[in-house]
């Protein structure tokens, strides 16, 4: 499949305020979980963070709605003080999303776009408000008891993170795909490698009991640096944590992002045994921009993010991904990095939604401007007002 994908779609490399010439007032939505970025694990809030640091650099004007301990360039407008996980409060999630949600629908009027992040908790919110907003999908959504809502919501403007992820919603609006991008942050480790390296959250469709067999059997040893969710506690205890006792595993936790160059520059390869349909995968291309090589699953994403041979191995069983770490050695590392240059950086996913920003207020434009004709034209050309036509605020 291409890269990018989706009617009306050309994206390219740009710098300054928006391929139209015109700074847009862009609202962020991200979930109150994780601060934006994380102190620790949070994939998705690392992208919200790099992707509004990044259209504040090209002359936007940007806010994001967050936990309020988030540190990014735009002003920070909180529905919540701290993040919720590090706080203990994860259980009230779902309760306080409101609280941040109405905080920017409520100034929606100040926005000339609102992009969300939050699954299809904005929906019912974006519907009351002339502003568009368009929604990332950031989760799984191959799980059929939630296409209800999807359907009910079926014309809201979707971007998903993967192709393969739209699979699983034909019917939605989608956009386009715009793949997650990084800063230049972590640095490339031509290697060769120590270790065999696992990074991410320990939960039974990441497989850490395969990442476990696998360096076993490659006769590599294995550094695991992962977080624990309290709806994961009882299959790490009973599970997993009775595996690392054997020889040749590591169990560091949680790290820092300060940690992630290192962590994984000096492994051999990243392992990525997932056993889900993973909407993107961020720590594979961390690993790219480190040069290190990934040996993972083709479930999800996966196939679309690596090139087999080129960027590491895919397999589907123990066995074959064992005998893919025995050989990482034979993939480039620079070949790795350039991938990433090529594909996953910062400028690169900016890029994408700004083009998408600017169809959507075109397309809403151009649909007010027909509204407001069809108006005029039953009225017999009598004023009704202001012109709908006229100028997204």
């Amino acid at each position: 499949m291409p890269e990018m994908e989706g009617p009306g779609l050309a994206l390219s490399k740009r710098n300054g305020a928006g391929s139209r010439g015109r700074p847009l007032r862009i609202a962020q939505i991200a979930h109150l979980y994780e601060s934006v970025p994380p102190k620790l694990y949070g994939g998705t809030e690392r992208v919200v963070a790099y992707l509004t640091d990044e259209l504040v650099r090209r002359g936007h004007d940007v806010t994001l709605f967050a936990s309020g301990d988030s540190n990014v360039s735009a002003p920070v407008l909180a529905g919540w003080p701290e993040s919720l996980r590090l706080a203990g409060l994860s259980r009230y999630g779902d309760s306080y999303a409101l609280l941040n949600l109405s905080a920017a629908y409520e100034r929606a009027h100040e926005f000339d776009i609102i992009h969300a992040h939050v699954d299809y908790w904005s929906f019912p919110f974006a519907r009351l408000v002339s502003t568009p907003t368009v929604s990332t999908m950031h989760g799984r959504l191959d799980l059929p008891h939630l296409h209800p809502i999807y359907r009910h919501f079926a014309e809201m403007p979707l971007v998903a993170i993967s192709n393969d992820q739209r699979t699983y919603l034909p019917f939605a609006n989608w956009l386009g795909t715009v793949y997650h991008g990084l800063p230049g942050h972590l640095k490339f480790n031509p290697g060769p490698g120590k270790y065999l390296a696992f990074l991410g959250r320990i939960a039974p469709e990441k497989r850490p009991d395969w990442a476990v067999e696998i360096a076993r059997r490659a006769g590599i040893p294995l550094k695991i640096a992962a977080k624990v969710d309290p709806a994961d506690r009882e299959y790490f205890e009973s599970k997993i944590r009775p595996i690392f006792s054997g020889p040749g595993v590591e169990f560091i936790g949680e790290i820092e992002e300060e940690r992630k160059s290192q962590f994984l520059g000096d492994a051999i390869a990243l392992l990525f045994p997932i056993d889900w349909p993973e909407p993107f995968g961020l720590v594979m291309i961390e690993a790219l921009a480190c040069g290190t090589p990934v040996i993972a699953r083709p479930r999800g994403s996966v196939s679309e993010i690596i090139r087999h041979g080129v960027t590491g191995y895919l397999g589907d069983t123990i066995d074959e991904l064992a005998a893919a770490a025995k050989k990482a050695h034979e993939i480039s590392r620079r070949a790795c990095r350039r991938e990433f240059e090529e594909r996953f950086t910062v400028d690169a996913m900016a890029s994408g939604y700004e083009a998408l920003y600017y169809r959507v207020l075109d397309e809403t434009r151009a649909r007010r401007f027909e509204n407001g004709s069809a108006i005029h034209h039953r009225s017999g050309g009598r004023s009704h007002g202001r012109n709908s036509a006229s100028r997204l605020s």
